[in-house]
This record gives C-alpha cells, structure tokens and sequence, in this order.
C-alpha cells in the first residue's frame, strides 16, 4: 500500500473541495490509500508528513501566493529541510482562485520551490485542455492551461462546490495521475543517515 497525503487549507471551502476531489482520483487506484489533512493541524506536528509516500500541496491564492495558514504549516518543516527527511517523495499542488488567473501560478511556484528545498520529486499537470478538441469551455479537463500544477477558479462568494463541470473533472484526473506515477515510480526509499550521506 502506497500513501498519499492531500494538504490543504481552505478558508471558505471552495480548497476543501477540489481536495476533497483529488483525493477521490487518486483513491480510485488500488494499492493507494489518500487522506486529506489540513495544513493548520500539520503545522504543530510537522513530522508526520513522513508517514506518506507523496503529498499534494493545496491552497488558495492570496494575493499571489499560498494563504498563511499554508505558509505556517510550509516554514513548521524547516527541521524536515535540515536533514532532509523528505528527499525522493512525490510532491505536487494545486490552487484555487476567484479569477480565471489571479496570479495562481506564482502559488504553484512557491509549493514547487518549496518541494525543490525538500529534495523532492515535482509531479506536473499532463493533462491536455479539452476544449481544443472540441469540449464546451466549462466542461473541459484544463480548461485554465496549467502545466505546473492544478488550478480551479470558484465565483467570489460563491458556494463551496460551485466550480465548472471541468475543474472538479481535473481535480479528479490530477489526483489519479498523481496516485498512477506514485506506482510508476514505487515507495520512497528511507532516507540516508549523515554519515550514509557523507561517505
């Protein structure tokens, strides 16, 4: 059994939901156990990050980066960053936003460069946009354009579940993309001791 961890913070649950659908997709697929966790719980226990295999990072865009109870949970793993704990686990992300752009691709460049520290693995989003072969703009999977990662737009103010038909299809797709590489690839190996590393 392989372990993926969705992190997320939502502050109206419009995050929570496309999480909610990451998980799903990637569920989908035997041998994966997802579990959805809330990046303010992780930010006191950090270290539990190491019982999974690979995480997807969620939040939603603010002001052109990821949400501060995001950002608390991202600097609680410095101890993690230190000895590297996290080297070789998958590691992608996804954002939600009231606007079509709204600058979530500098959100998604945050959670990478965050992964890169961490010496981990960046999962990207495969996913051709639908309505160049012809879907209905809001029924298309993609239909934003991101190849970094996942991004969803909700109206502002707008119920929890209220996104195009397409997004929560992505949503879904991404997670079971990501859950499919995670087999591809296998469980992370156990990180090396100091003197391992250094001899």
């Amino acid at each position: 059994m392989q372990h993926i961890a969705i992190i997320y913070h939502s502050a109206h649950g419009h995050t929570a939901h496309i999480a909610q659908q990451v998980c799903q997709g990637a569920r989908g697929l035997p041998g994966i156990h997802a579990e959805l966790i809330r990046a303010e719980d992780l930010a006191h226990t950090p270290d539990a990050v190491l019982r999974y295999d690979g995480v997807i990072l969620g939040s939603p865009t603010y002001l052109g980066g990821v949400s501060g109870p995001f950002k608390t949970f991202m600097d609680a793993t410095g101890r993690l960053w230190k000895t590297q704990q996290l080297k070789n686990r998958l590691a992608a992300g996804f954002t939600v936003s009231s606007l079509p752009a709204g600058d979530k691709q500098s959100t998604l460049l945050s959670m990478f460069v965050f992964a890169m520290q961490h010496g981990m693995v960046w999962v990207g989003n495969p996913i051709l946009p639908e309505q160049h072969a012809g879907v209905p703009y809001d029924e298309a999977a993609n239909r934003l354009g991101s190849w970094s990662g996942l991004m969803a737009q909700a109206g502002h103010g707008s119920p929890a579940d209220a996104f195009a038909p397409g997004d929560v299809k992505t949503a879904r797709m991404f997670g079971r993309h990501f859950a499919q590489t995670l087999q591809r690839l296998g469980t992370v190996a156990a990180p090396q001791s100091h003197e391992e590393a250094t001899a």
